[in-house]
Order: C-alpha cells, then structure tokens, then sequence
C-alpha cells in the first residue's frame, strides 16, 4: 500500500450533516428502490439507561450468541429456526414497542450511496470485521469488542426479525474510516454484514472504535429485509447509530494506541452530540459489559 501523508484530525466538512442530507444521496443508490421509514421513528429500544447499569446477564447470553454466528449464513436455515426462551430476547420482545431511530449514514457509509460500494465485494459477509479482506488483509489493532444486535419487528408484536441482515461498519482507533481516510482508501476493515438468526440476532467481531472530534464514539449499522438486499445494496429497513458508553471509553481510551481519542474524546459529550445530543443515546447508548483488559461485549435491542 502506497504510503500516504498523515490526514488532517478534523471531521470531514459533510460528516453527519444529519438524515435529510443523507436521504438526497441515498436516493441515487443503485437499486435502492424503496427507503423504509426514514425521518418517521421517533425512538428506539435500548438494553440500558445513560448510566450504562448492570449488564451481567444480558453479557452472558450476548456473548454466547455471537459464539453461534457464522461467516456464511444461510437463509433458510435461519428464517425456519424456532428462536429459544434465552433471557437476552425475552427482555428484548418484553420492552419493544418503540423504534430505532433514524440517523445520518455520515459520509463514510461505503455502501454506495457516497461513493465506494463495499456491499457487492466478496468476503463482506463475516462475522469478525476487524482485518480488510480481498487485496489487503491489513488489521485494525485495538481492544477486542464483541457487538451484538437483536433486530425486532415493531409491526409484528415485536417478532425476531430472523433472516435479516445487518450493515456495521465504524472507524479505528485513531478515528479514521476505511476506504475513505488518506492512506486507508484501499482497505475496507472495519465493516461487514451478517444475518440475523432465529432469534434476530446478529454478532460482530470488532475493536472498541476511536473517538475523533466533533461526534461521541459511536458504531454506524444498516438494517435490510434480507441478505440478499444487503448485498445488493437494496432496501433498507432503518440506519442509526450505537453510542458507547463513557465508563468504557474512560477505560479503553487511557490505553497504549489509543492516544489520539484520548485527546479527542473529551471534547464531544453525549448531550453535545449532533446525533445523540436530542435526548443524550438513552435509546441507542449500549449495554456493556468487560475490561480493556479482558475485552468488551456490547448489546443493543434494534426494533423496527
């Protein structure tokens, strides 16, 4: 890879101009077609409140699902599973009603709609994301973090949304964005796509993500109505954001690599946020559970 000048720290002059702006070029998308619900959700689900509280049940299931997940999914398989009583979906079904909000792509989606299109390259569907796949196998080193969302279905009595597929892509440690970012427009770590099994429920593989000035830290997803959508860049059900918590951010950020968010993160809190700031990521803050040391795993309750 060609080595390149270190980028300027400040966010790009378009980042997260908020969903209006994101729905013109969206709508230039190829085979786009029909975009679900944008700018009429008013608030989502989440597995916590903005203190980040006890998480230690919802932990243990949550990483026991993303044990299951696989690299391949199939369909059919997952659509005709029947989904088990586990405490984590349980919760999730007893406190649906309300939906996911919708948020700005920003301008490092790389699923077509502002520039490269990660969504039709071999390899994109996997469950650990943290290297680039195809030409590159570079890594993004940091914390390990384990991301887990159960997709919810508002419009059914909040049924598992089995057989859905989710877009998940976020920066590095240093707050830069694959196939966007100077010196990294040859990589695409960081993103890939899933689907969702029998108990609508998808898992990632990840490193804890950087802080860069002007947005809290923070993990953008696409939800589509299958995996042959999400592939084809096609329909999509709903874009929002996770917010991390700021106990985990305090921790991870005070560790060697992450110098560059330690410095940055202090300047954005969540009531400042232009995505989160509306009602401080009480509905998008995860649930969180680990040690910089041993890792995080982070859950949240996506209804639709």
């Amino acid at each position: 890879m060609t080595t390149s000048p270190q980028p300027s720290r400040e966010p790009h002059p378009d980042h997260d101009r908020g969903l209006e702006f994101d729905l013109s070029t969206l709508m230039s998308r190829r085979s786009l077609g029909l975009f679900f619900g944008a700018g009429t959700a008013a608030a989502a689900l989440a597995a916590c409140t903005p203190g980040g509280g006890s998480a230690s049940g919802t932990a243990s299931t949550t990483a026991a699902a993303s044990s299951s997940a696989t690299t391949t999914p199939t369909p059919s398989a997952s659509a005709s599973a029947t989904p088990s009583a586990s405490p984590t979906l349980t919760r999730a079904i007893a406190e649906c009603g309300v939906e996911i909000p919708q948020e700005t792509a920003g301008p490092y989606p790389g699923d077509g709609s502002n520039g490269p299109n990660v969504l039709e390259a071999s390899g994109v569907v996997r469950q650990d994301i943290t290297a680039s796949f195809g030409t590159s196998t570079t890594k993004a080193e940091g914390i390990p973090l384990t991301v887990t969302l159960t997709l919810l279905d508002n419009a059914s009595g909040c049924k598992p949304l089995a057989g859905a597929a989710v877009y998940a892509w976020h920066c590095d440690r240093d707050g830069k964005y694959s196939m966007y970012d100077a010196g990294l427009e040859n990589e695409n770590f960081l993103r890939g796509v899933q689907e969702a099994d029998a108990n609508g429920q998808v898992s990632f593989t990840t490193i804890y993500p950087g802080a860069y000035n002007g947005r809290w830290p923070h993990i953008h997803f696409e939800v589509f109505e299958s995996m042959s959508n999400a592939t084809a860049a096609g329909q999509v059900l709903a874009v929002s954001q996770i917010a991390m918590t700021e106990a985990a951010c305090n921790e991870v950020y005070a560790t060697a690599g992450y110098e560059s968010s330690a410095r940055n993160f202090p300047n954005t809190t969540l009531t400042s946020d232009n995505v989160f700031g509306d009602d401080g990521g009480i509905h998008q803050l995860a649930t969180m559970s680990g040690s910089a040391a041993a890792g995080y795993s982070a859950g949240l309750n996506v209804t639709v």
